[in-house]
């Protein structure tokens, strides 16, 4: 089984990840087409590669559908909710190092006066 977090490789094949997660290589290419979050890059040649990306999507389709159960369905709006709450957490990141900001220049700005 290969380690992908502490390999340097940037793409596997189809047949490492196949392997890794125990799984015929049909079912990661019927995975692709049923998940936009699965994309592996395509060589001139047909080859699937994959990067460490596509195998975090590859490992939480796995668990969902595999380990918890879920029809594809409930797999892709699991998905789509995961991507939703990222997006959240990103703005509220950007929102609050807006009011950090803020908040230095106002104390800059009080001990200017002081």
């Amino acid at each position: 089984m290969i380690d992908f977090s502490n390999n340097k490789k940037l793409y596997f094949t189809i047949k490492e990840v196949a392997n890794h997660f125990k799984v015929n290589e049909s079912l990661l290419r019927f995975w692709e087409t049923e998940f936009k979050e699965i994309k592996p890059r395509k060589t001139p040649g047909g080859v699937r590669q994959y990067t460490r990306e596509d195998i975090e999507a590859i490992e939480l389709v796995y668990s969902l559908v595999k380990n918890k159960g879920l029809t594809l369905e409930g797999a892709r709006q699991t998905l789509k909710l995961k991507k939703d709450e990222e997006t959240r957490r990103i703005d509220l990141i950007h929102r609050l190092e807006d009011i950090k900001k803020e908040l230095n220049d106002l104390k800059e700005g009080l001990e200017s006066i002081s």
